[in-house]
């Protein structure tokens, strides 16, 4: 695999119709919002798993693909593995480190903390990974609904004679959700993330709720990826100077947003920074 020598910044817009992209657990899983503006939020974590769920159906038992964090994983066994594959005994914990970058895909990308605690034996050491994003945030505020649900069903005979059971359930109209992201070559010499697993990080971008649909998110889709390419592998200008040129807002005649096309998505090619290139704008 050849070695990843750009610095990359990239914007990711996606949007979500009729659903809850994101619950909060801490608050009856209502859409994450910012209390002071009413723009939608997504975590970082949320748009990882997703990322991690894609490789698992892409990819399934490629070598070097395996997902560190994922569904009913027992971490420390895992680690243990590692420790156990690798007989440097001079530096134990580093050669287990480069076994599970090697081995694991999310963790030669987002890095993970692989040590378990007291156990001098079970330590892979800590990886910080060369691509980190920030939290998804709406163009505009977002207004969530809730709904009564009923359920037919009973779960124990006892309770066949009740009436009908209700439950709640959330959802935003309509969302466009912006995430940043950044890549860096200095942390990817680190893990061993190469060229093509950045290719394959942005074609999982492009697909991922493909592979995620359900009745609770509603309809997500992915709508651009803006990728800026620097030159200097330390970079050629600061990102945010870069993801101002990108505008996206909701045309003039629209007052409340309900689809993509409602909004206008202008990038400013002519005043790229000198040594800055748009390596890709995937209209997906």
């Amino acid at each position: 695999m050849s070695e990843l020598t750009s610095r990359y910044d990239f914007m990711f817009a996606f949007d979500v119709c009729d659903g809850n992209p994101n619950g909060d657990p801490d608050a009856g899983n209502m859409p994450r919002t910012d209390q002071e503006t009413g723009h939608g939020l997504i975590t970082d974590v949320c748009i990882k798993r997703k990322v991690r769920n894609f490789i698992q159906t892409a990819m399934p038992g490629k070598p070097g693909f395996d997902i560190f964090v994922k569904e009913k994983a027992v971490l420390n066994n895992m680690i243990q593995e590692a420790c156990e594959s690798t007989k440097d005994k001079k530096d134990p914990v580093d050669s287990a480190r480069l076994w599970m970058c090697g081995k694991y895909f999310d963790i030669r990308a987002f890095g993970a903390v692989m040590s378990t605690g007291n156990d001098s034996k079970k330590n892979a050491g800590q990886v910080r990974g060369p691509v980190q994003m920030t939290f998804a945030r709406s163009v505009d505020p977002v207004m969530f609904q809730e709904h009564t649900i009923t359920r037919m069903a009973v779960t124990n005979e006892k309770d066949e004679n009740k009436e009908r059971t209700m439950g709640q359930k959330f959802t935003v109209p309509y969302g466009l959700y912006i995430a940043h992201g950044f890549v860096s070559p200095q942390l990817a010499a680190q893990t061993g993330f190469s060229q093509e697993d950045l290719d394959i990080f942005f074609k999982a971008l492009k697909n991922m709720f493909d592979f995620d649909h359900s009745a609770a998110r509603g309809l997500m889709s992915a709508r651009r990826l803006i990728v800026f390419k620097h030159a200097d592998p330390l970079g050629d200008a600061p990102a945010w100077k870069l993801f101002d040129l990108v505008r996206i807002a909701k045309k003039t005649d629209v007052e409340f947003p309900r689809q993509f096309a409602d909004y206008q998505v202008t990038v400013d090619e002519a005043g790229l920074p000198h040594g800055v290139t748009i390596e890709k704008i995937y209209d997906v």
